[in-house]
């Protein structure tokens, strides 16, 4: 065995003695899910109401681990229920607090990251009462420290339910996505130091909405999303995954190859996230919808119980243990301190939910 096979075997034996054995009993399992095995994930403080596609970011200051809920859709599930609301939950404390609203319209399909004790609320779309829809080009900074909100320049195109990362601490990546009227290839760069924009190399393969991916090393992946077809539904989802490779010195050259097909069903709006060495990617549904929860094909969508990882440099997919409830139609996994957060979503039945689920990343994945 080459010490490549070597590395590999080891990753999919933890995950696997993880997927069986690290975890604890849940706090408290949603109804009709009694039989959920044990798992590692605990439930926080919920969230002030339910709230789904929302973009959730986690931040560490001084040893002090804060979690936050930017934007989305109430419980009406309808266009007047699309909020600009803000919330932080300081770890240790028993509640969610009210903080000052994100600046501007009420938005959907945002993303959210952290770089240098800020976070960045990228993107998102508004819905009108006749039901039309606009990306925005919106840069929303927040500074925990101070509790003030600044702007950041727009973004080139704008754009929505884009896959997102951060790279190397300094880069912001948002990846395809919608743009007012479809889909789009481009690849778009944010630095934070220069407040400047920065177009890579197109995405390659079909353009999406609402697909799932992470910045891991120097290498973003993403993987299905929703694609634009000629029959009705208009909108199936997609079933390629992609991995980019990033150049420092010239970040904007992306080489990017197609990747082994994940285990499970395909996934949309996925909540996804980094640690170490490879990308998360917790729950989502095969059924793409806008936002009620009821696909474009006129079924319901209905969430998917698992979280896939992925570690590019070993093109090695494997799973950890899932949330005790099924969720989807998120858009990050919140990470700061050496834990990972879920928050808000849409339960089975297309139910919003106000649950916030907290799992140790050291138990999450196991030691290696």
């Amino acid at each position: 065995m080459n010490p490549h096979e070597t590395v590999g075997a080891r990753y999919a034996i933890v995950l696997a003695l993880c997927a069986t054995g690290c975890g604890v009993t849940a706090d408290q399992t949603a109804p009709g899910d009694t039989d959920a095995p044990e798992v590692v994930w605990r439930e926080g403080p919920r969230l002030p109401q339910p709230i789904t596609n929302n973009t959730v970011a986690a931040i560490e200051i001084d040893g002090e681990i804060s979690v936050f809920s930017f934007l989305g859709l109430d419980s009406t599930k309808v266009w007047s229920g699309v909020t600009n609301a803000a919330y932080r939950w300081d770890v240790g404390v028993d509640q969610w607090a009210a903080i000052d609203p994100v600046p501007g319209p009420g938005r959907l399909a945002a993303t959210a990251q952290v770089v240098d004790g800020r976070i960045y609320v990228i993107g998102g779309y508004t819905v009108a009462e006749d039901g039309g829809e606009r990306s925005l080009p919106d840069v929303a900074i927040y500074d925990p420290s101070s509790d003030a909100w600044s702007r950041g320049a727009d973004i080139p195109v704008p754009t929505d339910d884009a896959a997102s990362g951060v790279w190397q601490g300094e880069e912001i990546a948002l990846v395809s996505g919608w743009h007012d009227t479809g889909n789009i290839t481009d690849v778009q760069f944010y630095n934070p130091a220069s407040d400047s924009w920065q177009a890579g190399s197109p995405i390659p393969g079909r353009p999406v909405f609402g697909h799932t991916g992470a910045i891991v090393g120097d290498q973003v992946v993403y993987i299905d999303g929703a694609a634009i077809v000629e029959t009705r539904p208009r909108f199936v989802i997609d079933t390629a995954s992609w991995v980019g490779r990033l150049r420092a010195d010239d970040l904007t050259d992306v080489s990017w190859a197609l990747i082994s097909p994940h285990p499970g069903p395909p996934l949309y709006r996925a909540a996804s996230g980094t640690i170490g060495d490879y990308a998360i990617f917790v729950g989502g549904t095969d059924n793409p919808y806008n936002y009620s929860g009821i696909g474009y094909d006129g079924v319901p969508s209905e969430p998917i119980r698992q979280i896939l990882t992925y570690a590019p440099e070993l093109d090695l997919w494997g799973e950890l243990p899932p949330l005790p409830v099924a969720t989807m139609d998120h858009r990050n996994v919140g990470l700061a301190g050496g834990q990972a957060f879920v928050a808000g979503g849409m339960l089975k039945g297309q139910i919003v939910s106000d649950h916030v689920w907290v799992a140790e990343v050291s138990r999450l994945i196991g030691s290696r």
